[in-house]
């Protein structure tokens, strides 16, 4: 007798429309899954279902069993998008044994691209090593993780292919089994291992000291270590980033500036922890992103820089230096949660509390206390902000919507 999901793959061509009542069977099922959350109403969804009812057809005939393509109406079955947050239609989640990926598909909307990418995401990532030497020639401005294993051919390497599909845009993976690495790990036991950007972050290598047999204990414990709290934004990943709502602070560098980057994650990592649900820690090549630098007043040759990016408006931290100094980067991220950036940039800086009496512990706001600057300024624009999510490709949801 044909399971409920042989049967539909069966009966019907295209994607898979998927409920409440098969969704997470099919997702438990497939090592990959591609999901269209659609509204019937969105015209951007209309323009992209018969695209991906033919990349279902084709993705279905190359990898039988491995890959699906499902679809969701976000109307009728509201509760899987919500699980989801969906907050754009068509949105495209990408689901690898059973682990929703932090990144959507964002490329271009055609069967062909849709095929590639889905063989791109079924290769394996892990790349063998068969002379121990690569273990030691390592580029330190990139993490990695390290597997030694006995045997390629065993659940423990299985699920270390498993979490490398979901988190191969994040490390590196290397692996070595056998003679290759019989030094590195004692007989009858795999040894897992992080290794971090040494040039870039102030962490040390770490071994995995959990059962290797759970893949949900592997994929948490790497994950961790794999996704940085200080990330570097591309324009492949700046719609992804834009689209989580924080504020940027963001440093820009030279790309050969390593000193830069492990100086400022050591600064977030020790004095501003409590404040990545708040904002987004980036850095950022400041050859490549020229442009911003430009709406700053700045250009290559005063890198390093840091700014805000609000998406509204970018303001500048004053002095690079003064990242040196305890509680100065921190103070600029208060002054922006406080508005005191924006107001300060149209009226000039705030009187300070010894000029004047405090009333109810603040600073009365009076024509004698604050002068507006003799001409208004205004911070410079947003630039990330043209980087997130676009009309001409989105149905977007106000929040109310939600």
């Amino acid at each position: 007798m044909l399971s409920v999901i042989q049967l539909a793959s069966t009966v019907f061509s295209g994607a898979l429309h998927l409920t409440k009542a098969n969704f997470d069977t099919v997702l438990g099922s497939h090592e990959l899954v591609i999901l269209n959350f659609y509204a019937d109403w969105c015209r951007f969804s209309n323009m992209l279902a018969p695209i991906f009812d033919e990349a279902a057809d084709k993705i279905q005939a190359q990898f039988p069993g491995r890959a699906v393509l499902g679809k969701v109406d976000c109307e009728t079955d509201s509760s899987i998008s919500q699980r989801f947050a969906i907050t754009k239609y068509p949105t495209i989640k990408v689901i690898k044994n059973g682990q929703v990926s932090k990144k959507e598909y964002r490329g271009q909307r055609s069967p062909e691209a849709f095929l590639q990418f889905a063989t791109e995401e079924l290769r394996d990532p892990v790349k063998i090593v068969e002379d121990f030497k690569e273990f030691a020639n390592l580029d330190s401005t990139k993490r990695y993780v390290l597997g030694y294993f006995e045997d390629k051919n065993s659940s423990h390497y299985e699920n270390y292919r498993k979490v490398s599909s979901v988190l191969k845009d994040d490390c590196i993976f290397l692996a070595g089994y056998g003679e290759t690495v019989r030094m590195m790990h004692p007989p009858g036991s795999d040894i897992i291992s992080f290794r971090p950007a040494k040039a870039r972050s102030t962490e040390d290598d770490e071994t995995f000291m959990g059962n290797v047999e759970s893949l949900d204990e592997l994929t948490t414990w790497a994950k961790e270590r794999c996704v940085p709290m200080v990330r570097e934004i591309t324009f492949e990943n700046a719609e992804e980033l834009t689209e989580e709502g924080l504020p940027f602070l963001i440093l820009f560098h030279d790309p050969d500036d390593n000193e830069s980057v492990k100086k400022y994650y050591e600064v977030i990592q020790n004095e501003l922890l409590e404040d990545k649900q708040n904002v987004n820690f980036l850095t950022a090549d400041g050859n490549t992103f020229a442009h911003p630098l430009q709406h700053l007043g700045k250009s290559k040759k005063d890198l390093p820089l840091i700014a805000i990016d609000s998406f509204r408006h970018m303001y500048l931290f004053p002095d690079y230096k003064d990242i040196f100094v305890k509680g100065k980067l921190k103070a600029f991220l208060q002054d922006l949660y406080s508005g005191k950036l924006h107001r300060e940039f149209h009226y000039g800086p705030d009187p300070s509390s010894s000029e004047q009496p405090l009333i109810d512990g603040k600073v009365p706001e009076t024509s004698s206390s604050r002068k507006p600057a003799k001409e208004k300024t205004t911070p410079p624009e947003s630039t990330f902000k043209k980087l997130a999510p676009s009309k001409n490709r989105y149905t977007l949801l106000d929040k109310d919507e939600l």
